[in-house]
């Protein structure tokens, strides 16, 4: 019925918050607040009431106003940022209070008061790609106001919103240095993005009270620059340019702009006593989301090894961050517009299912980026990790094929691009796999490692092929070390590790940590199989049993050749259990 439908009109929406609000309170909170209520009394509330406003909600930090018109909205927010600037004049710049500012035209539902819909949401991103003291614009607002208010606008381009369907287009206003006047400022057009991941790393603040700790975290910058810089698919802009804002109070989005990068790594040094604690954060230029935050602390008796270890442990981290951001951007694209990089990205989201309809998906990703690209590295790699996954497995009636193909797939990434160290991990993982001499593999992981040393998937790459060739403790410590570089992905380093403990026969172990990647990662048939093995020899039928039902829902092969297995003793011991479970399951 007509009454049961929501409510709807066309509304110019104003939507603003405090840049660095959370920074602000940290560092006064009631000093905060007191300036905030001045400022909505003395200027927002007058402005509102002005420009013939509604008030829809207001936040700690933000507030949504509703205009009957985009000329009102756009002459409000130009007058309350001109009037923040004027009462911002003698304020030191830590203690400033600016506000971000978006303005959109669109249809809006209607509840009591509130207001929802896109219309709203669209106002809401925009305010979150405007600089602290500045307004961003849809393209219907421009329309619809250009010739009858006078402004100046930059143009952003078309941006892809959070949770918005089609990408928007944004302009900037520019404004003057009186109330109501906006002008052209005098800037350098945004540079384009590269055709893959771009960073800059950021010159680090000395938070210390001697200046001196200056080259401390001046050095920390320049090895993680380094150690970035060994990610092949990753642009990194070089140190030269990037500490040209050492000493600047600066907007990540702006530096994105000038520099013509996506992503900013930024940070800080503290010194307390004989310890440092060095802070980084990585964000979004684009929409200036922070995707990741942590920090180090340890001893500076020895400096070099302090900013060594900083380095690794930061590189480590923001290449898997890095990886899910692009991920999930490519996955937001529309699908008539994917290049081969877009649909590699595809692929390796799909493959990380690790089930046989997730890697299915991936391989036929990767076709289609192999058509459009039959050099692309590291979808050939990835293309040979997928056949590799298929024959572990047991998927697929032809399994000698399927080997046959992994082998070429990896052959080829290494004629494509045998200095990459994803690509090297990749291959190394794959021929140690399937070919009888396991050095060439080891000496392939070696080299990804030696290019790359904060390579978390490389040490589980590494880690495999150790355990293959029987170095249980070696394979333990580097399936370890890919933990402390990637925390967040725990699954592939704990199978190996329960793996490990079940080859050096401390079976308890192994079935606790076994059981454990489980929770992650339940669509893998080898842990089922080595857990089938695992409580078959330790007289724990029932649950030996309950392994080798879900096995044979998962895969046709029960139990596998298992030749990657190159120590004969170990080999006999898993298929020994694995005859035992399936013999106890009928």
């Amino acid at each position: 019925m007509a009454s049961d439908q929501a409510k709807r009109k066309l509304a110019a929406i104003l939507a603003a918050d405090v840049a660095g609000y959370s920074r602000l309170m940290g560092a006064d909170e009631a000093g905060t607040l007191a300036r905030l209520k001045e400022y909505r009394r003395e200027l927002i509330d007058p402005k509102n009431k002005q420009f013939r406003g509604r008030i829809v909600k207001t936040t700690g930090d933000g507030i949504l106003i509703e205009f009957p018109s985009v000329v009102d909205a756009i002459r409000c927010s130009i007058e309350i940022q001109q009037g923040m600037r004027k009462r911002n004049a003698d304020v030191p710049k830590e203690k400033c209070i600016e506000f971000r500012i978006g303005i959109n035209l669109g249809d809006v539902i209607i509840d009591g008061r509130d207001l929802y819909g896109d219309g709203v949401n669209i106002a809401a991103r925009l305010e979150g790609l405007a600089e602290p003291g500045g307004i961003c614009i849809s393209q219907t607002v421009l329309n619809h106001a250009r010739g009858k208010i006078a402004f100046e606008v930059e143009d952003l381009g078309e941006q892809a919103l959070k949770n918005i369907v089609q990408p928007i287009h944004v302009y900037r206003l520019l404004l003057g240095s009186s109330p109501g006047q906006t002008v052209p400022r005098p800037s350098e057009p945004a540079l384009a993005l590269p055709d893959k991941p771009s960073i800059a790393v950021l010159p680090f603040q000395n938070m210390s009270a001697d200046p001196e700790q200056d080259y401390f975290a001046d050095g920390v910058v320049e090895e993680i620059i380094t150690s970035l810089s060994r990610i092949r698919w990753l642009f990194v802009i070089a140190r030269n340019s990037s500490f040209t804002y050492k000493g600047r109070a600066i907007d990540v989005k702006q530096v994105g702009r000038e520099l013509g990068v996506r992503y900013v790594l930024e940070g800080s040094v503290r010194k307390a006593g004989s310890r440092m604690r060095i802070t980084a954060q990585l964000i979004d230029a684009v929409s200036g989301a922070h995707l990741w935050a942590d920090h180090f602390d340890g001893p500076i008796e020895d400096v070099f090894e302090l900013q060594d270890s900083v380095a690794l442990s930061v590189a480590g981290l923001i290449e898997p961050t890095l990886q899910a951001a692009e991920m999930l951007r490519s996955a937001q694209r529309p699908t008539d517009d994917l290049t081969a990089y877009d649909l590699y990205l595809r692929a390796r989201a799909a493959a990380q299912s690790w089930d046989r309809q997730g890697v299915l998906r991936a391989l036929d990703l990767l076709k289609q980026a192999l058509e459009r690209d039959p050099s692309y590295g590291s979808a050939l790699a990835l293309m040979a990790v997928c056949h590799q996954n298929f024959h572990v497995n047991g998927w697929g009636e032809d399994q000698e094929a399927i080997r046959e193909q992994g082998v070429e797939y990896a052959r080829r990434a290494l004629r494509a691009a045998a200095d990459d160290p994803l690509v090297l991990g990749d291959a190394a993982y794959v021929l140690g796999y399937f070919e009888r001499d396991i050095n060439p593999a080891l000496a392939l992981i070696d080299r990804s490692l030696e290019l790359n040393p904060s390579f978390a998937i490389g040490w589980v790459r590494s880690a495999w092929l150790r355990l293959w060739s029987g170095q249980i403790d070696l394979a333990i410590e580097h399936f370890e070390k890919s933990l402390r570089l990637n925390p967040r992905r725990k699954a592939p380093a704990s199978f190996g590790i329960g793996v490990a403990h079940f080859f050096a026969r401390r079976l308890n172990q192994a079935a606790a940590t076994l059981l454990l990647s489980l929770q992650e990662n339940p669509n893998w048939a080898p842990t089922y199989r080595f857990l089938a093995s695992c409580f078959a020899h330790m007289g724990r039928s029932r649950d030996a049993q309950d392994m080798v039902k879900r096995l044979r829902e998962m895969t046709p092969v029960l139990i596998p050749t298992a030749e990657h297995w190159r120590i004969p003793e170990d080999r006999e011991f898993y298929l020994a259990g694995l005859r035992l479970a399936a013999g106890e399951a009928g």
